[in-house]
């Protein structure tokens, strides 16, 4: 079920997301946690296996897990901050003197200190995709820092829709940068990020670059896969 199918359902079921327009923003949160707590689940605002059979069984809570693809494939509920992600590749900063707007925007509904896209972005953008996400989800003191994203979530695999971090310049330095996995070659990690060449893009970064790989803690429930994609171009050496 994609973002639309469960606005959609929710809608259906006399709660309202907000619009049916894919976005997944506070109002379909809120329409899902009023969902699940009208259903006697768990109000956590994230649709995982319970809540998505009860949406699909027109309200009806049910103990079993829907169905995974066969052979891996996509995850059986939408990893909403990835699916913002998605939503945002192309998004550019303004490489003349003045800024992004859309980027500004995100640093102020997060009260981030932020008013120049000169600034590395690759943290805003990663706090951006959660925060409008996932509002319950803690993000990590100064965001903007992309090694302060060891500290968000919990450790996991690299996964699609993780939280991948690398180091920039130096392992042992201070510099790094952040983005989602979208997949991977024996090579490299294809991450989704922002501020790679001044724009969020997928680029390949090496392997042997990676310092953490996180996860949100409540979607603990949901999980990503690991995808095979096909290794070309050069790698991403300078994301700032």
């Amino acid at each position: 079920m994609d973002v639309r199918g469960i606005q959609q359902a929710l809608k259906d079921q006399g709660f309202d997301p907000g619009g049916v327009d894919g976005v997944w923003g506070r109002n379909t949160v809120a329409a899902v946690k009023a969902f699940q707590q009208a259903r006697g689940l768990k109000a956590d605002g994230i649709v995982g296996p319970a809540t998505a059979n009860a949406l699909a069984a027109g309200g009806a809570a049910s103990p079993a897990p829907p169905p995974t693809p066969a052979g891996g494939g996509a995850p059986a509920q939408p990893l909403v901050w990835f699916d913002e992600a998605v939503r945002l590749t192309g998004t550019k900063e303004d490489t003349g003197a003045g800024s992004n707007p859309t980027i500004i925007t995100w640093a102020k509904k997060l009260n981030i200190d932020y008013k120049n896209d000169d600034i590395p972005w690759c943290g805003l953008f990663v706090a951006h995709c959660i925060g409008a996400t996932l509002p319950d989800e803690p993000l990590p003191n100064g965001p903007l820092l992309a090694r302060n994203w060891r500290k968000f979530g919990d450790r996991c695999d690299p996964v699609q829709g993780a939280v991948l971090v690398f180091w920039r310049g130096s392992k042992s330095g201070t510099l790094g940068h952040v983005g989602f996995y979208q997949g991977e070659d024996d090579e490299a990690y294809h991450v989704l990020g922002g501020n790679q060449s001044n724009k969020v893009n997928t680029a390949r970064v090496g392997k042997d670059r990676l310092l953490d790989a996180r996860w949100p803690h409540s979607a603990a429930s949901l999980r990503g896969s690991k995808v095979i994609a096909k290794g070309s171009g050069g790698l991403s050496h300078n994301e700032a």
